[in-house]
């Protein structure tokens, strides 16, 4: 990977606050301050596609690359904080490699236990011609200790069944709610379609992820104050969930463009300005729209 020239004063990260560094994430550890550790680190590293912001490499050298920037992280982990590193697949010639099937044995090899695997199910995305359409990517929550935040109460939804009585006749449901499964999709509840043309979160970033999904992670395995970490940050999805979520932040960002939009919408979340979808907001009805053929008619 390209490097950076990156200085970085240690009195910029202050203990309430966000920043984010136009600049790599080799260069930006170091130069931390030796005592600062992370609470939560959530990112979505680049998938070796060749896309705008990386250049593509032989796949073993990507997952060797990949195995540097998760174990510099992980330094800086606290012993009882969470990663969760969001990936999809690499794909060259038609073919197709699970990135979480490689990078679980590294994060194993450095102690780390998988708490879940999290299947985020979307709706739109290129159409493929000889495979079925990919729709889905996955989130790896890792942890090293026993240990950990897990705020379940923050992130419930709704019961299927909330009137649903035991054998001893008393209410058997959670009064505020169930524990979200393990695969995300577009429905009723928790919705968090991905960021395409007319999204309100869409920017010029090409593969951006919505705010509805870090926020989810943020809420749940994190709590006001903490600090999180992203060491792909792009466009700042991360930061600004964290900002809404009345968490700070740290960012590394090698691309200018996306970096200083990043800072842009942090500084908007942070003013109550940000415009974003909420995970509550159910997902359009594509039966109501005249392209679908289905709509009824009045």
């Amino acid at each position: 990977m390209r490097r950076t020239q990156l200085t970085v004063r240690p009195s910029v990260v202050k203990s309430t606050g966000w920043s984010v560094y136009n600049g790599d994430v080799e260069g930006l550890l170091p130069a931390l301050p030796p005592k600062l550790r992370f609470d939560l680190v959530v990112s979505s590293p680049p998938y070796n596609l060749g896309k705008e912001y990386e250049p593509k490499l032989s796949f073993n050298r990507y997952i060797r690359w990949q195995a540097e920037i998760i174990e510099a992280t992980a330094e800086r982990l606290r012993e009882n904080g969470s990663i969760c590193w969001q990936v999809g697949n690499y794909v060259s010639n038609g073919s197709i490699e699970p990135l979480d099937i490689h990078l679980h044995s590294l994060f194993t090899s450095m102690g780390f236990r998988l708490r879940n695997r999290i299947v985020w199910s979307f709706g739109h995305g290129l159409h493929c011609r000889r495979r079925f359409s990919g729709r889905y990517e996955v989130i790896m929550w890792y942890t090293r200790s026993e240990d950990y935040t897990f705020n379940l109460d923050s992130v419930r939804v709704p019961s299927k069944y909330p009137l649903k009585r035991g054998r001893n006749g008393q209410i058997s449901s959670h009064p505020a709610g169930k524990n979200p499964e393990d695969v995300w999709v577009e429905s009723d509840c928790w919705s968090i379609p991905n960021v395409k043309a007319n999204h309100v979160e869409k920017t010029r970033h090409p593969c951006q992820f919505p705010i509805g999904l870090t926020s989810r992670l943020i809420g749940a395995l994190s709590v006001p104050g903490d600090l999180v970490f992203d060491p792909f940050c792009g466009v700042g999805t991360t930061g600004a969930a964290a900002a809404l979520s009345k968490r700070r932040f740290i960012g590394a960002e090698i691309d200018a463009g996306y970096s200083a939009i990043a800072k842009r919408r942090i500084d908007d979340a942070l003013a109550g300005k940000l415009k974003h979808r909420s995970p509550d907001k159910p997902v359009f009805d594509h039966t109501r729209s005249s392209l679908s053929g289905l709509r009824p008619k009045h």
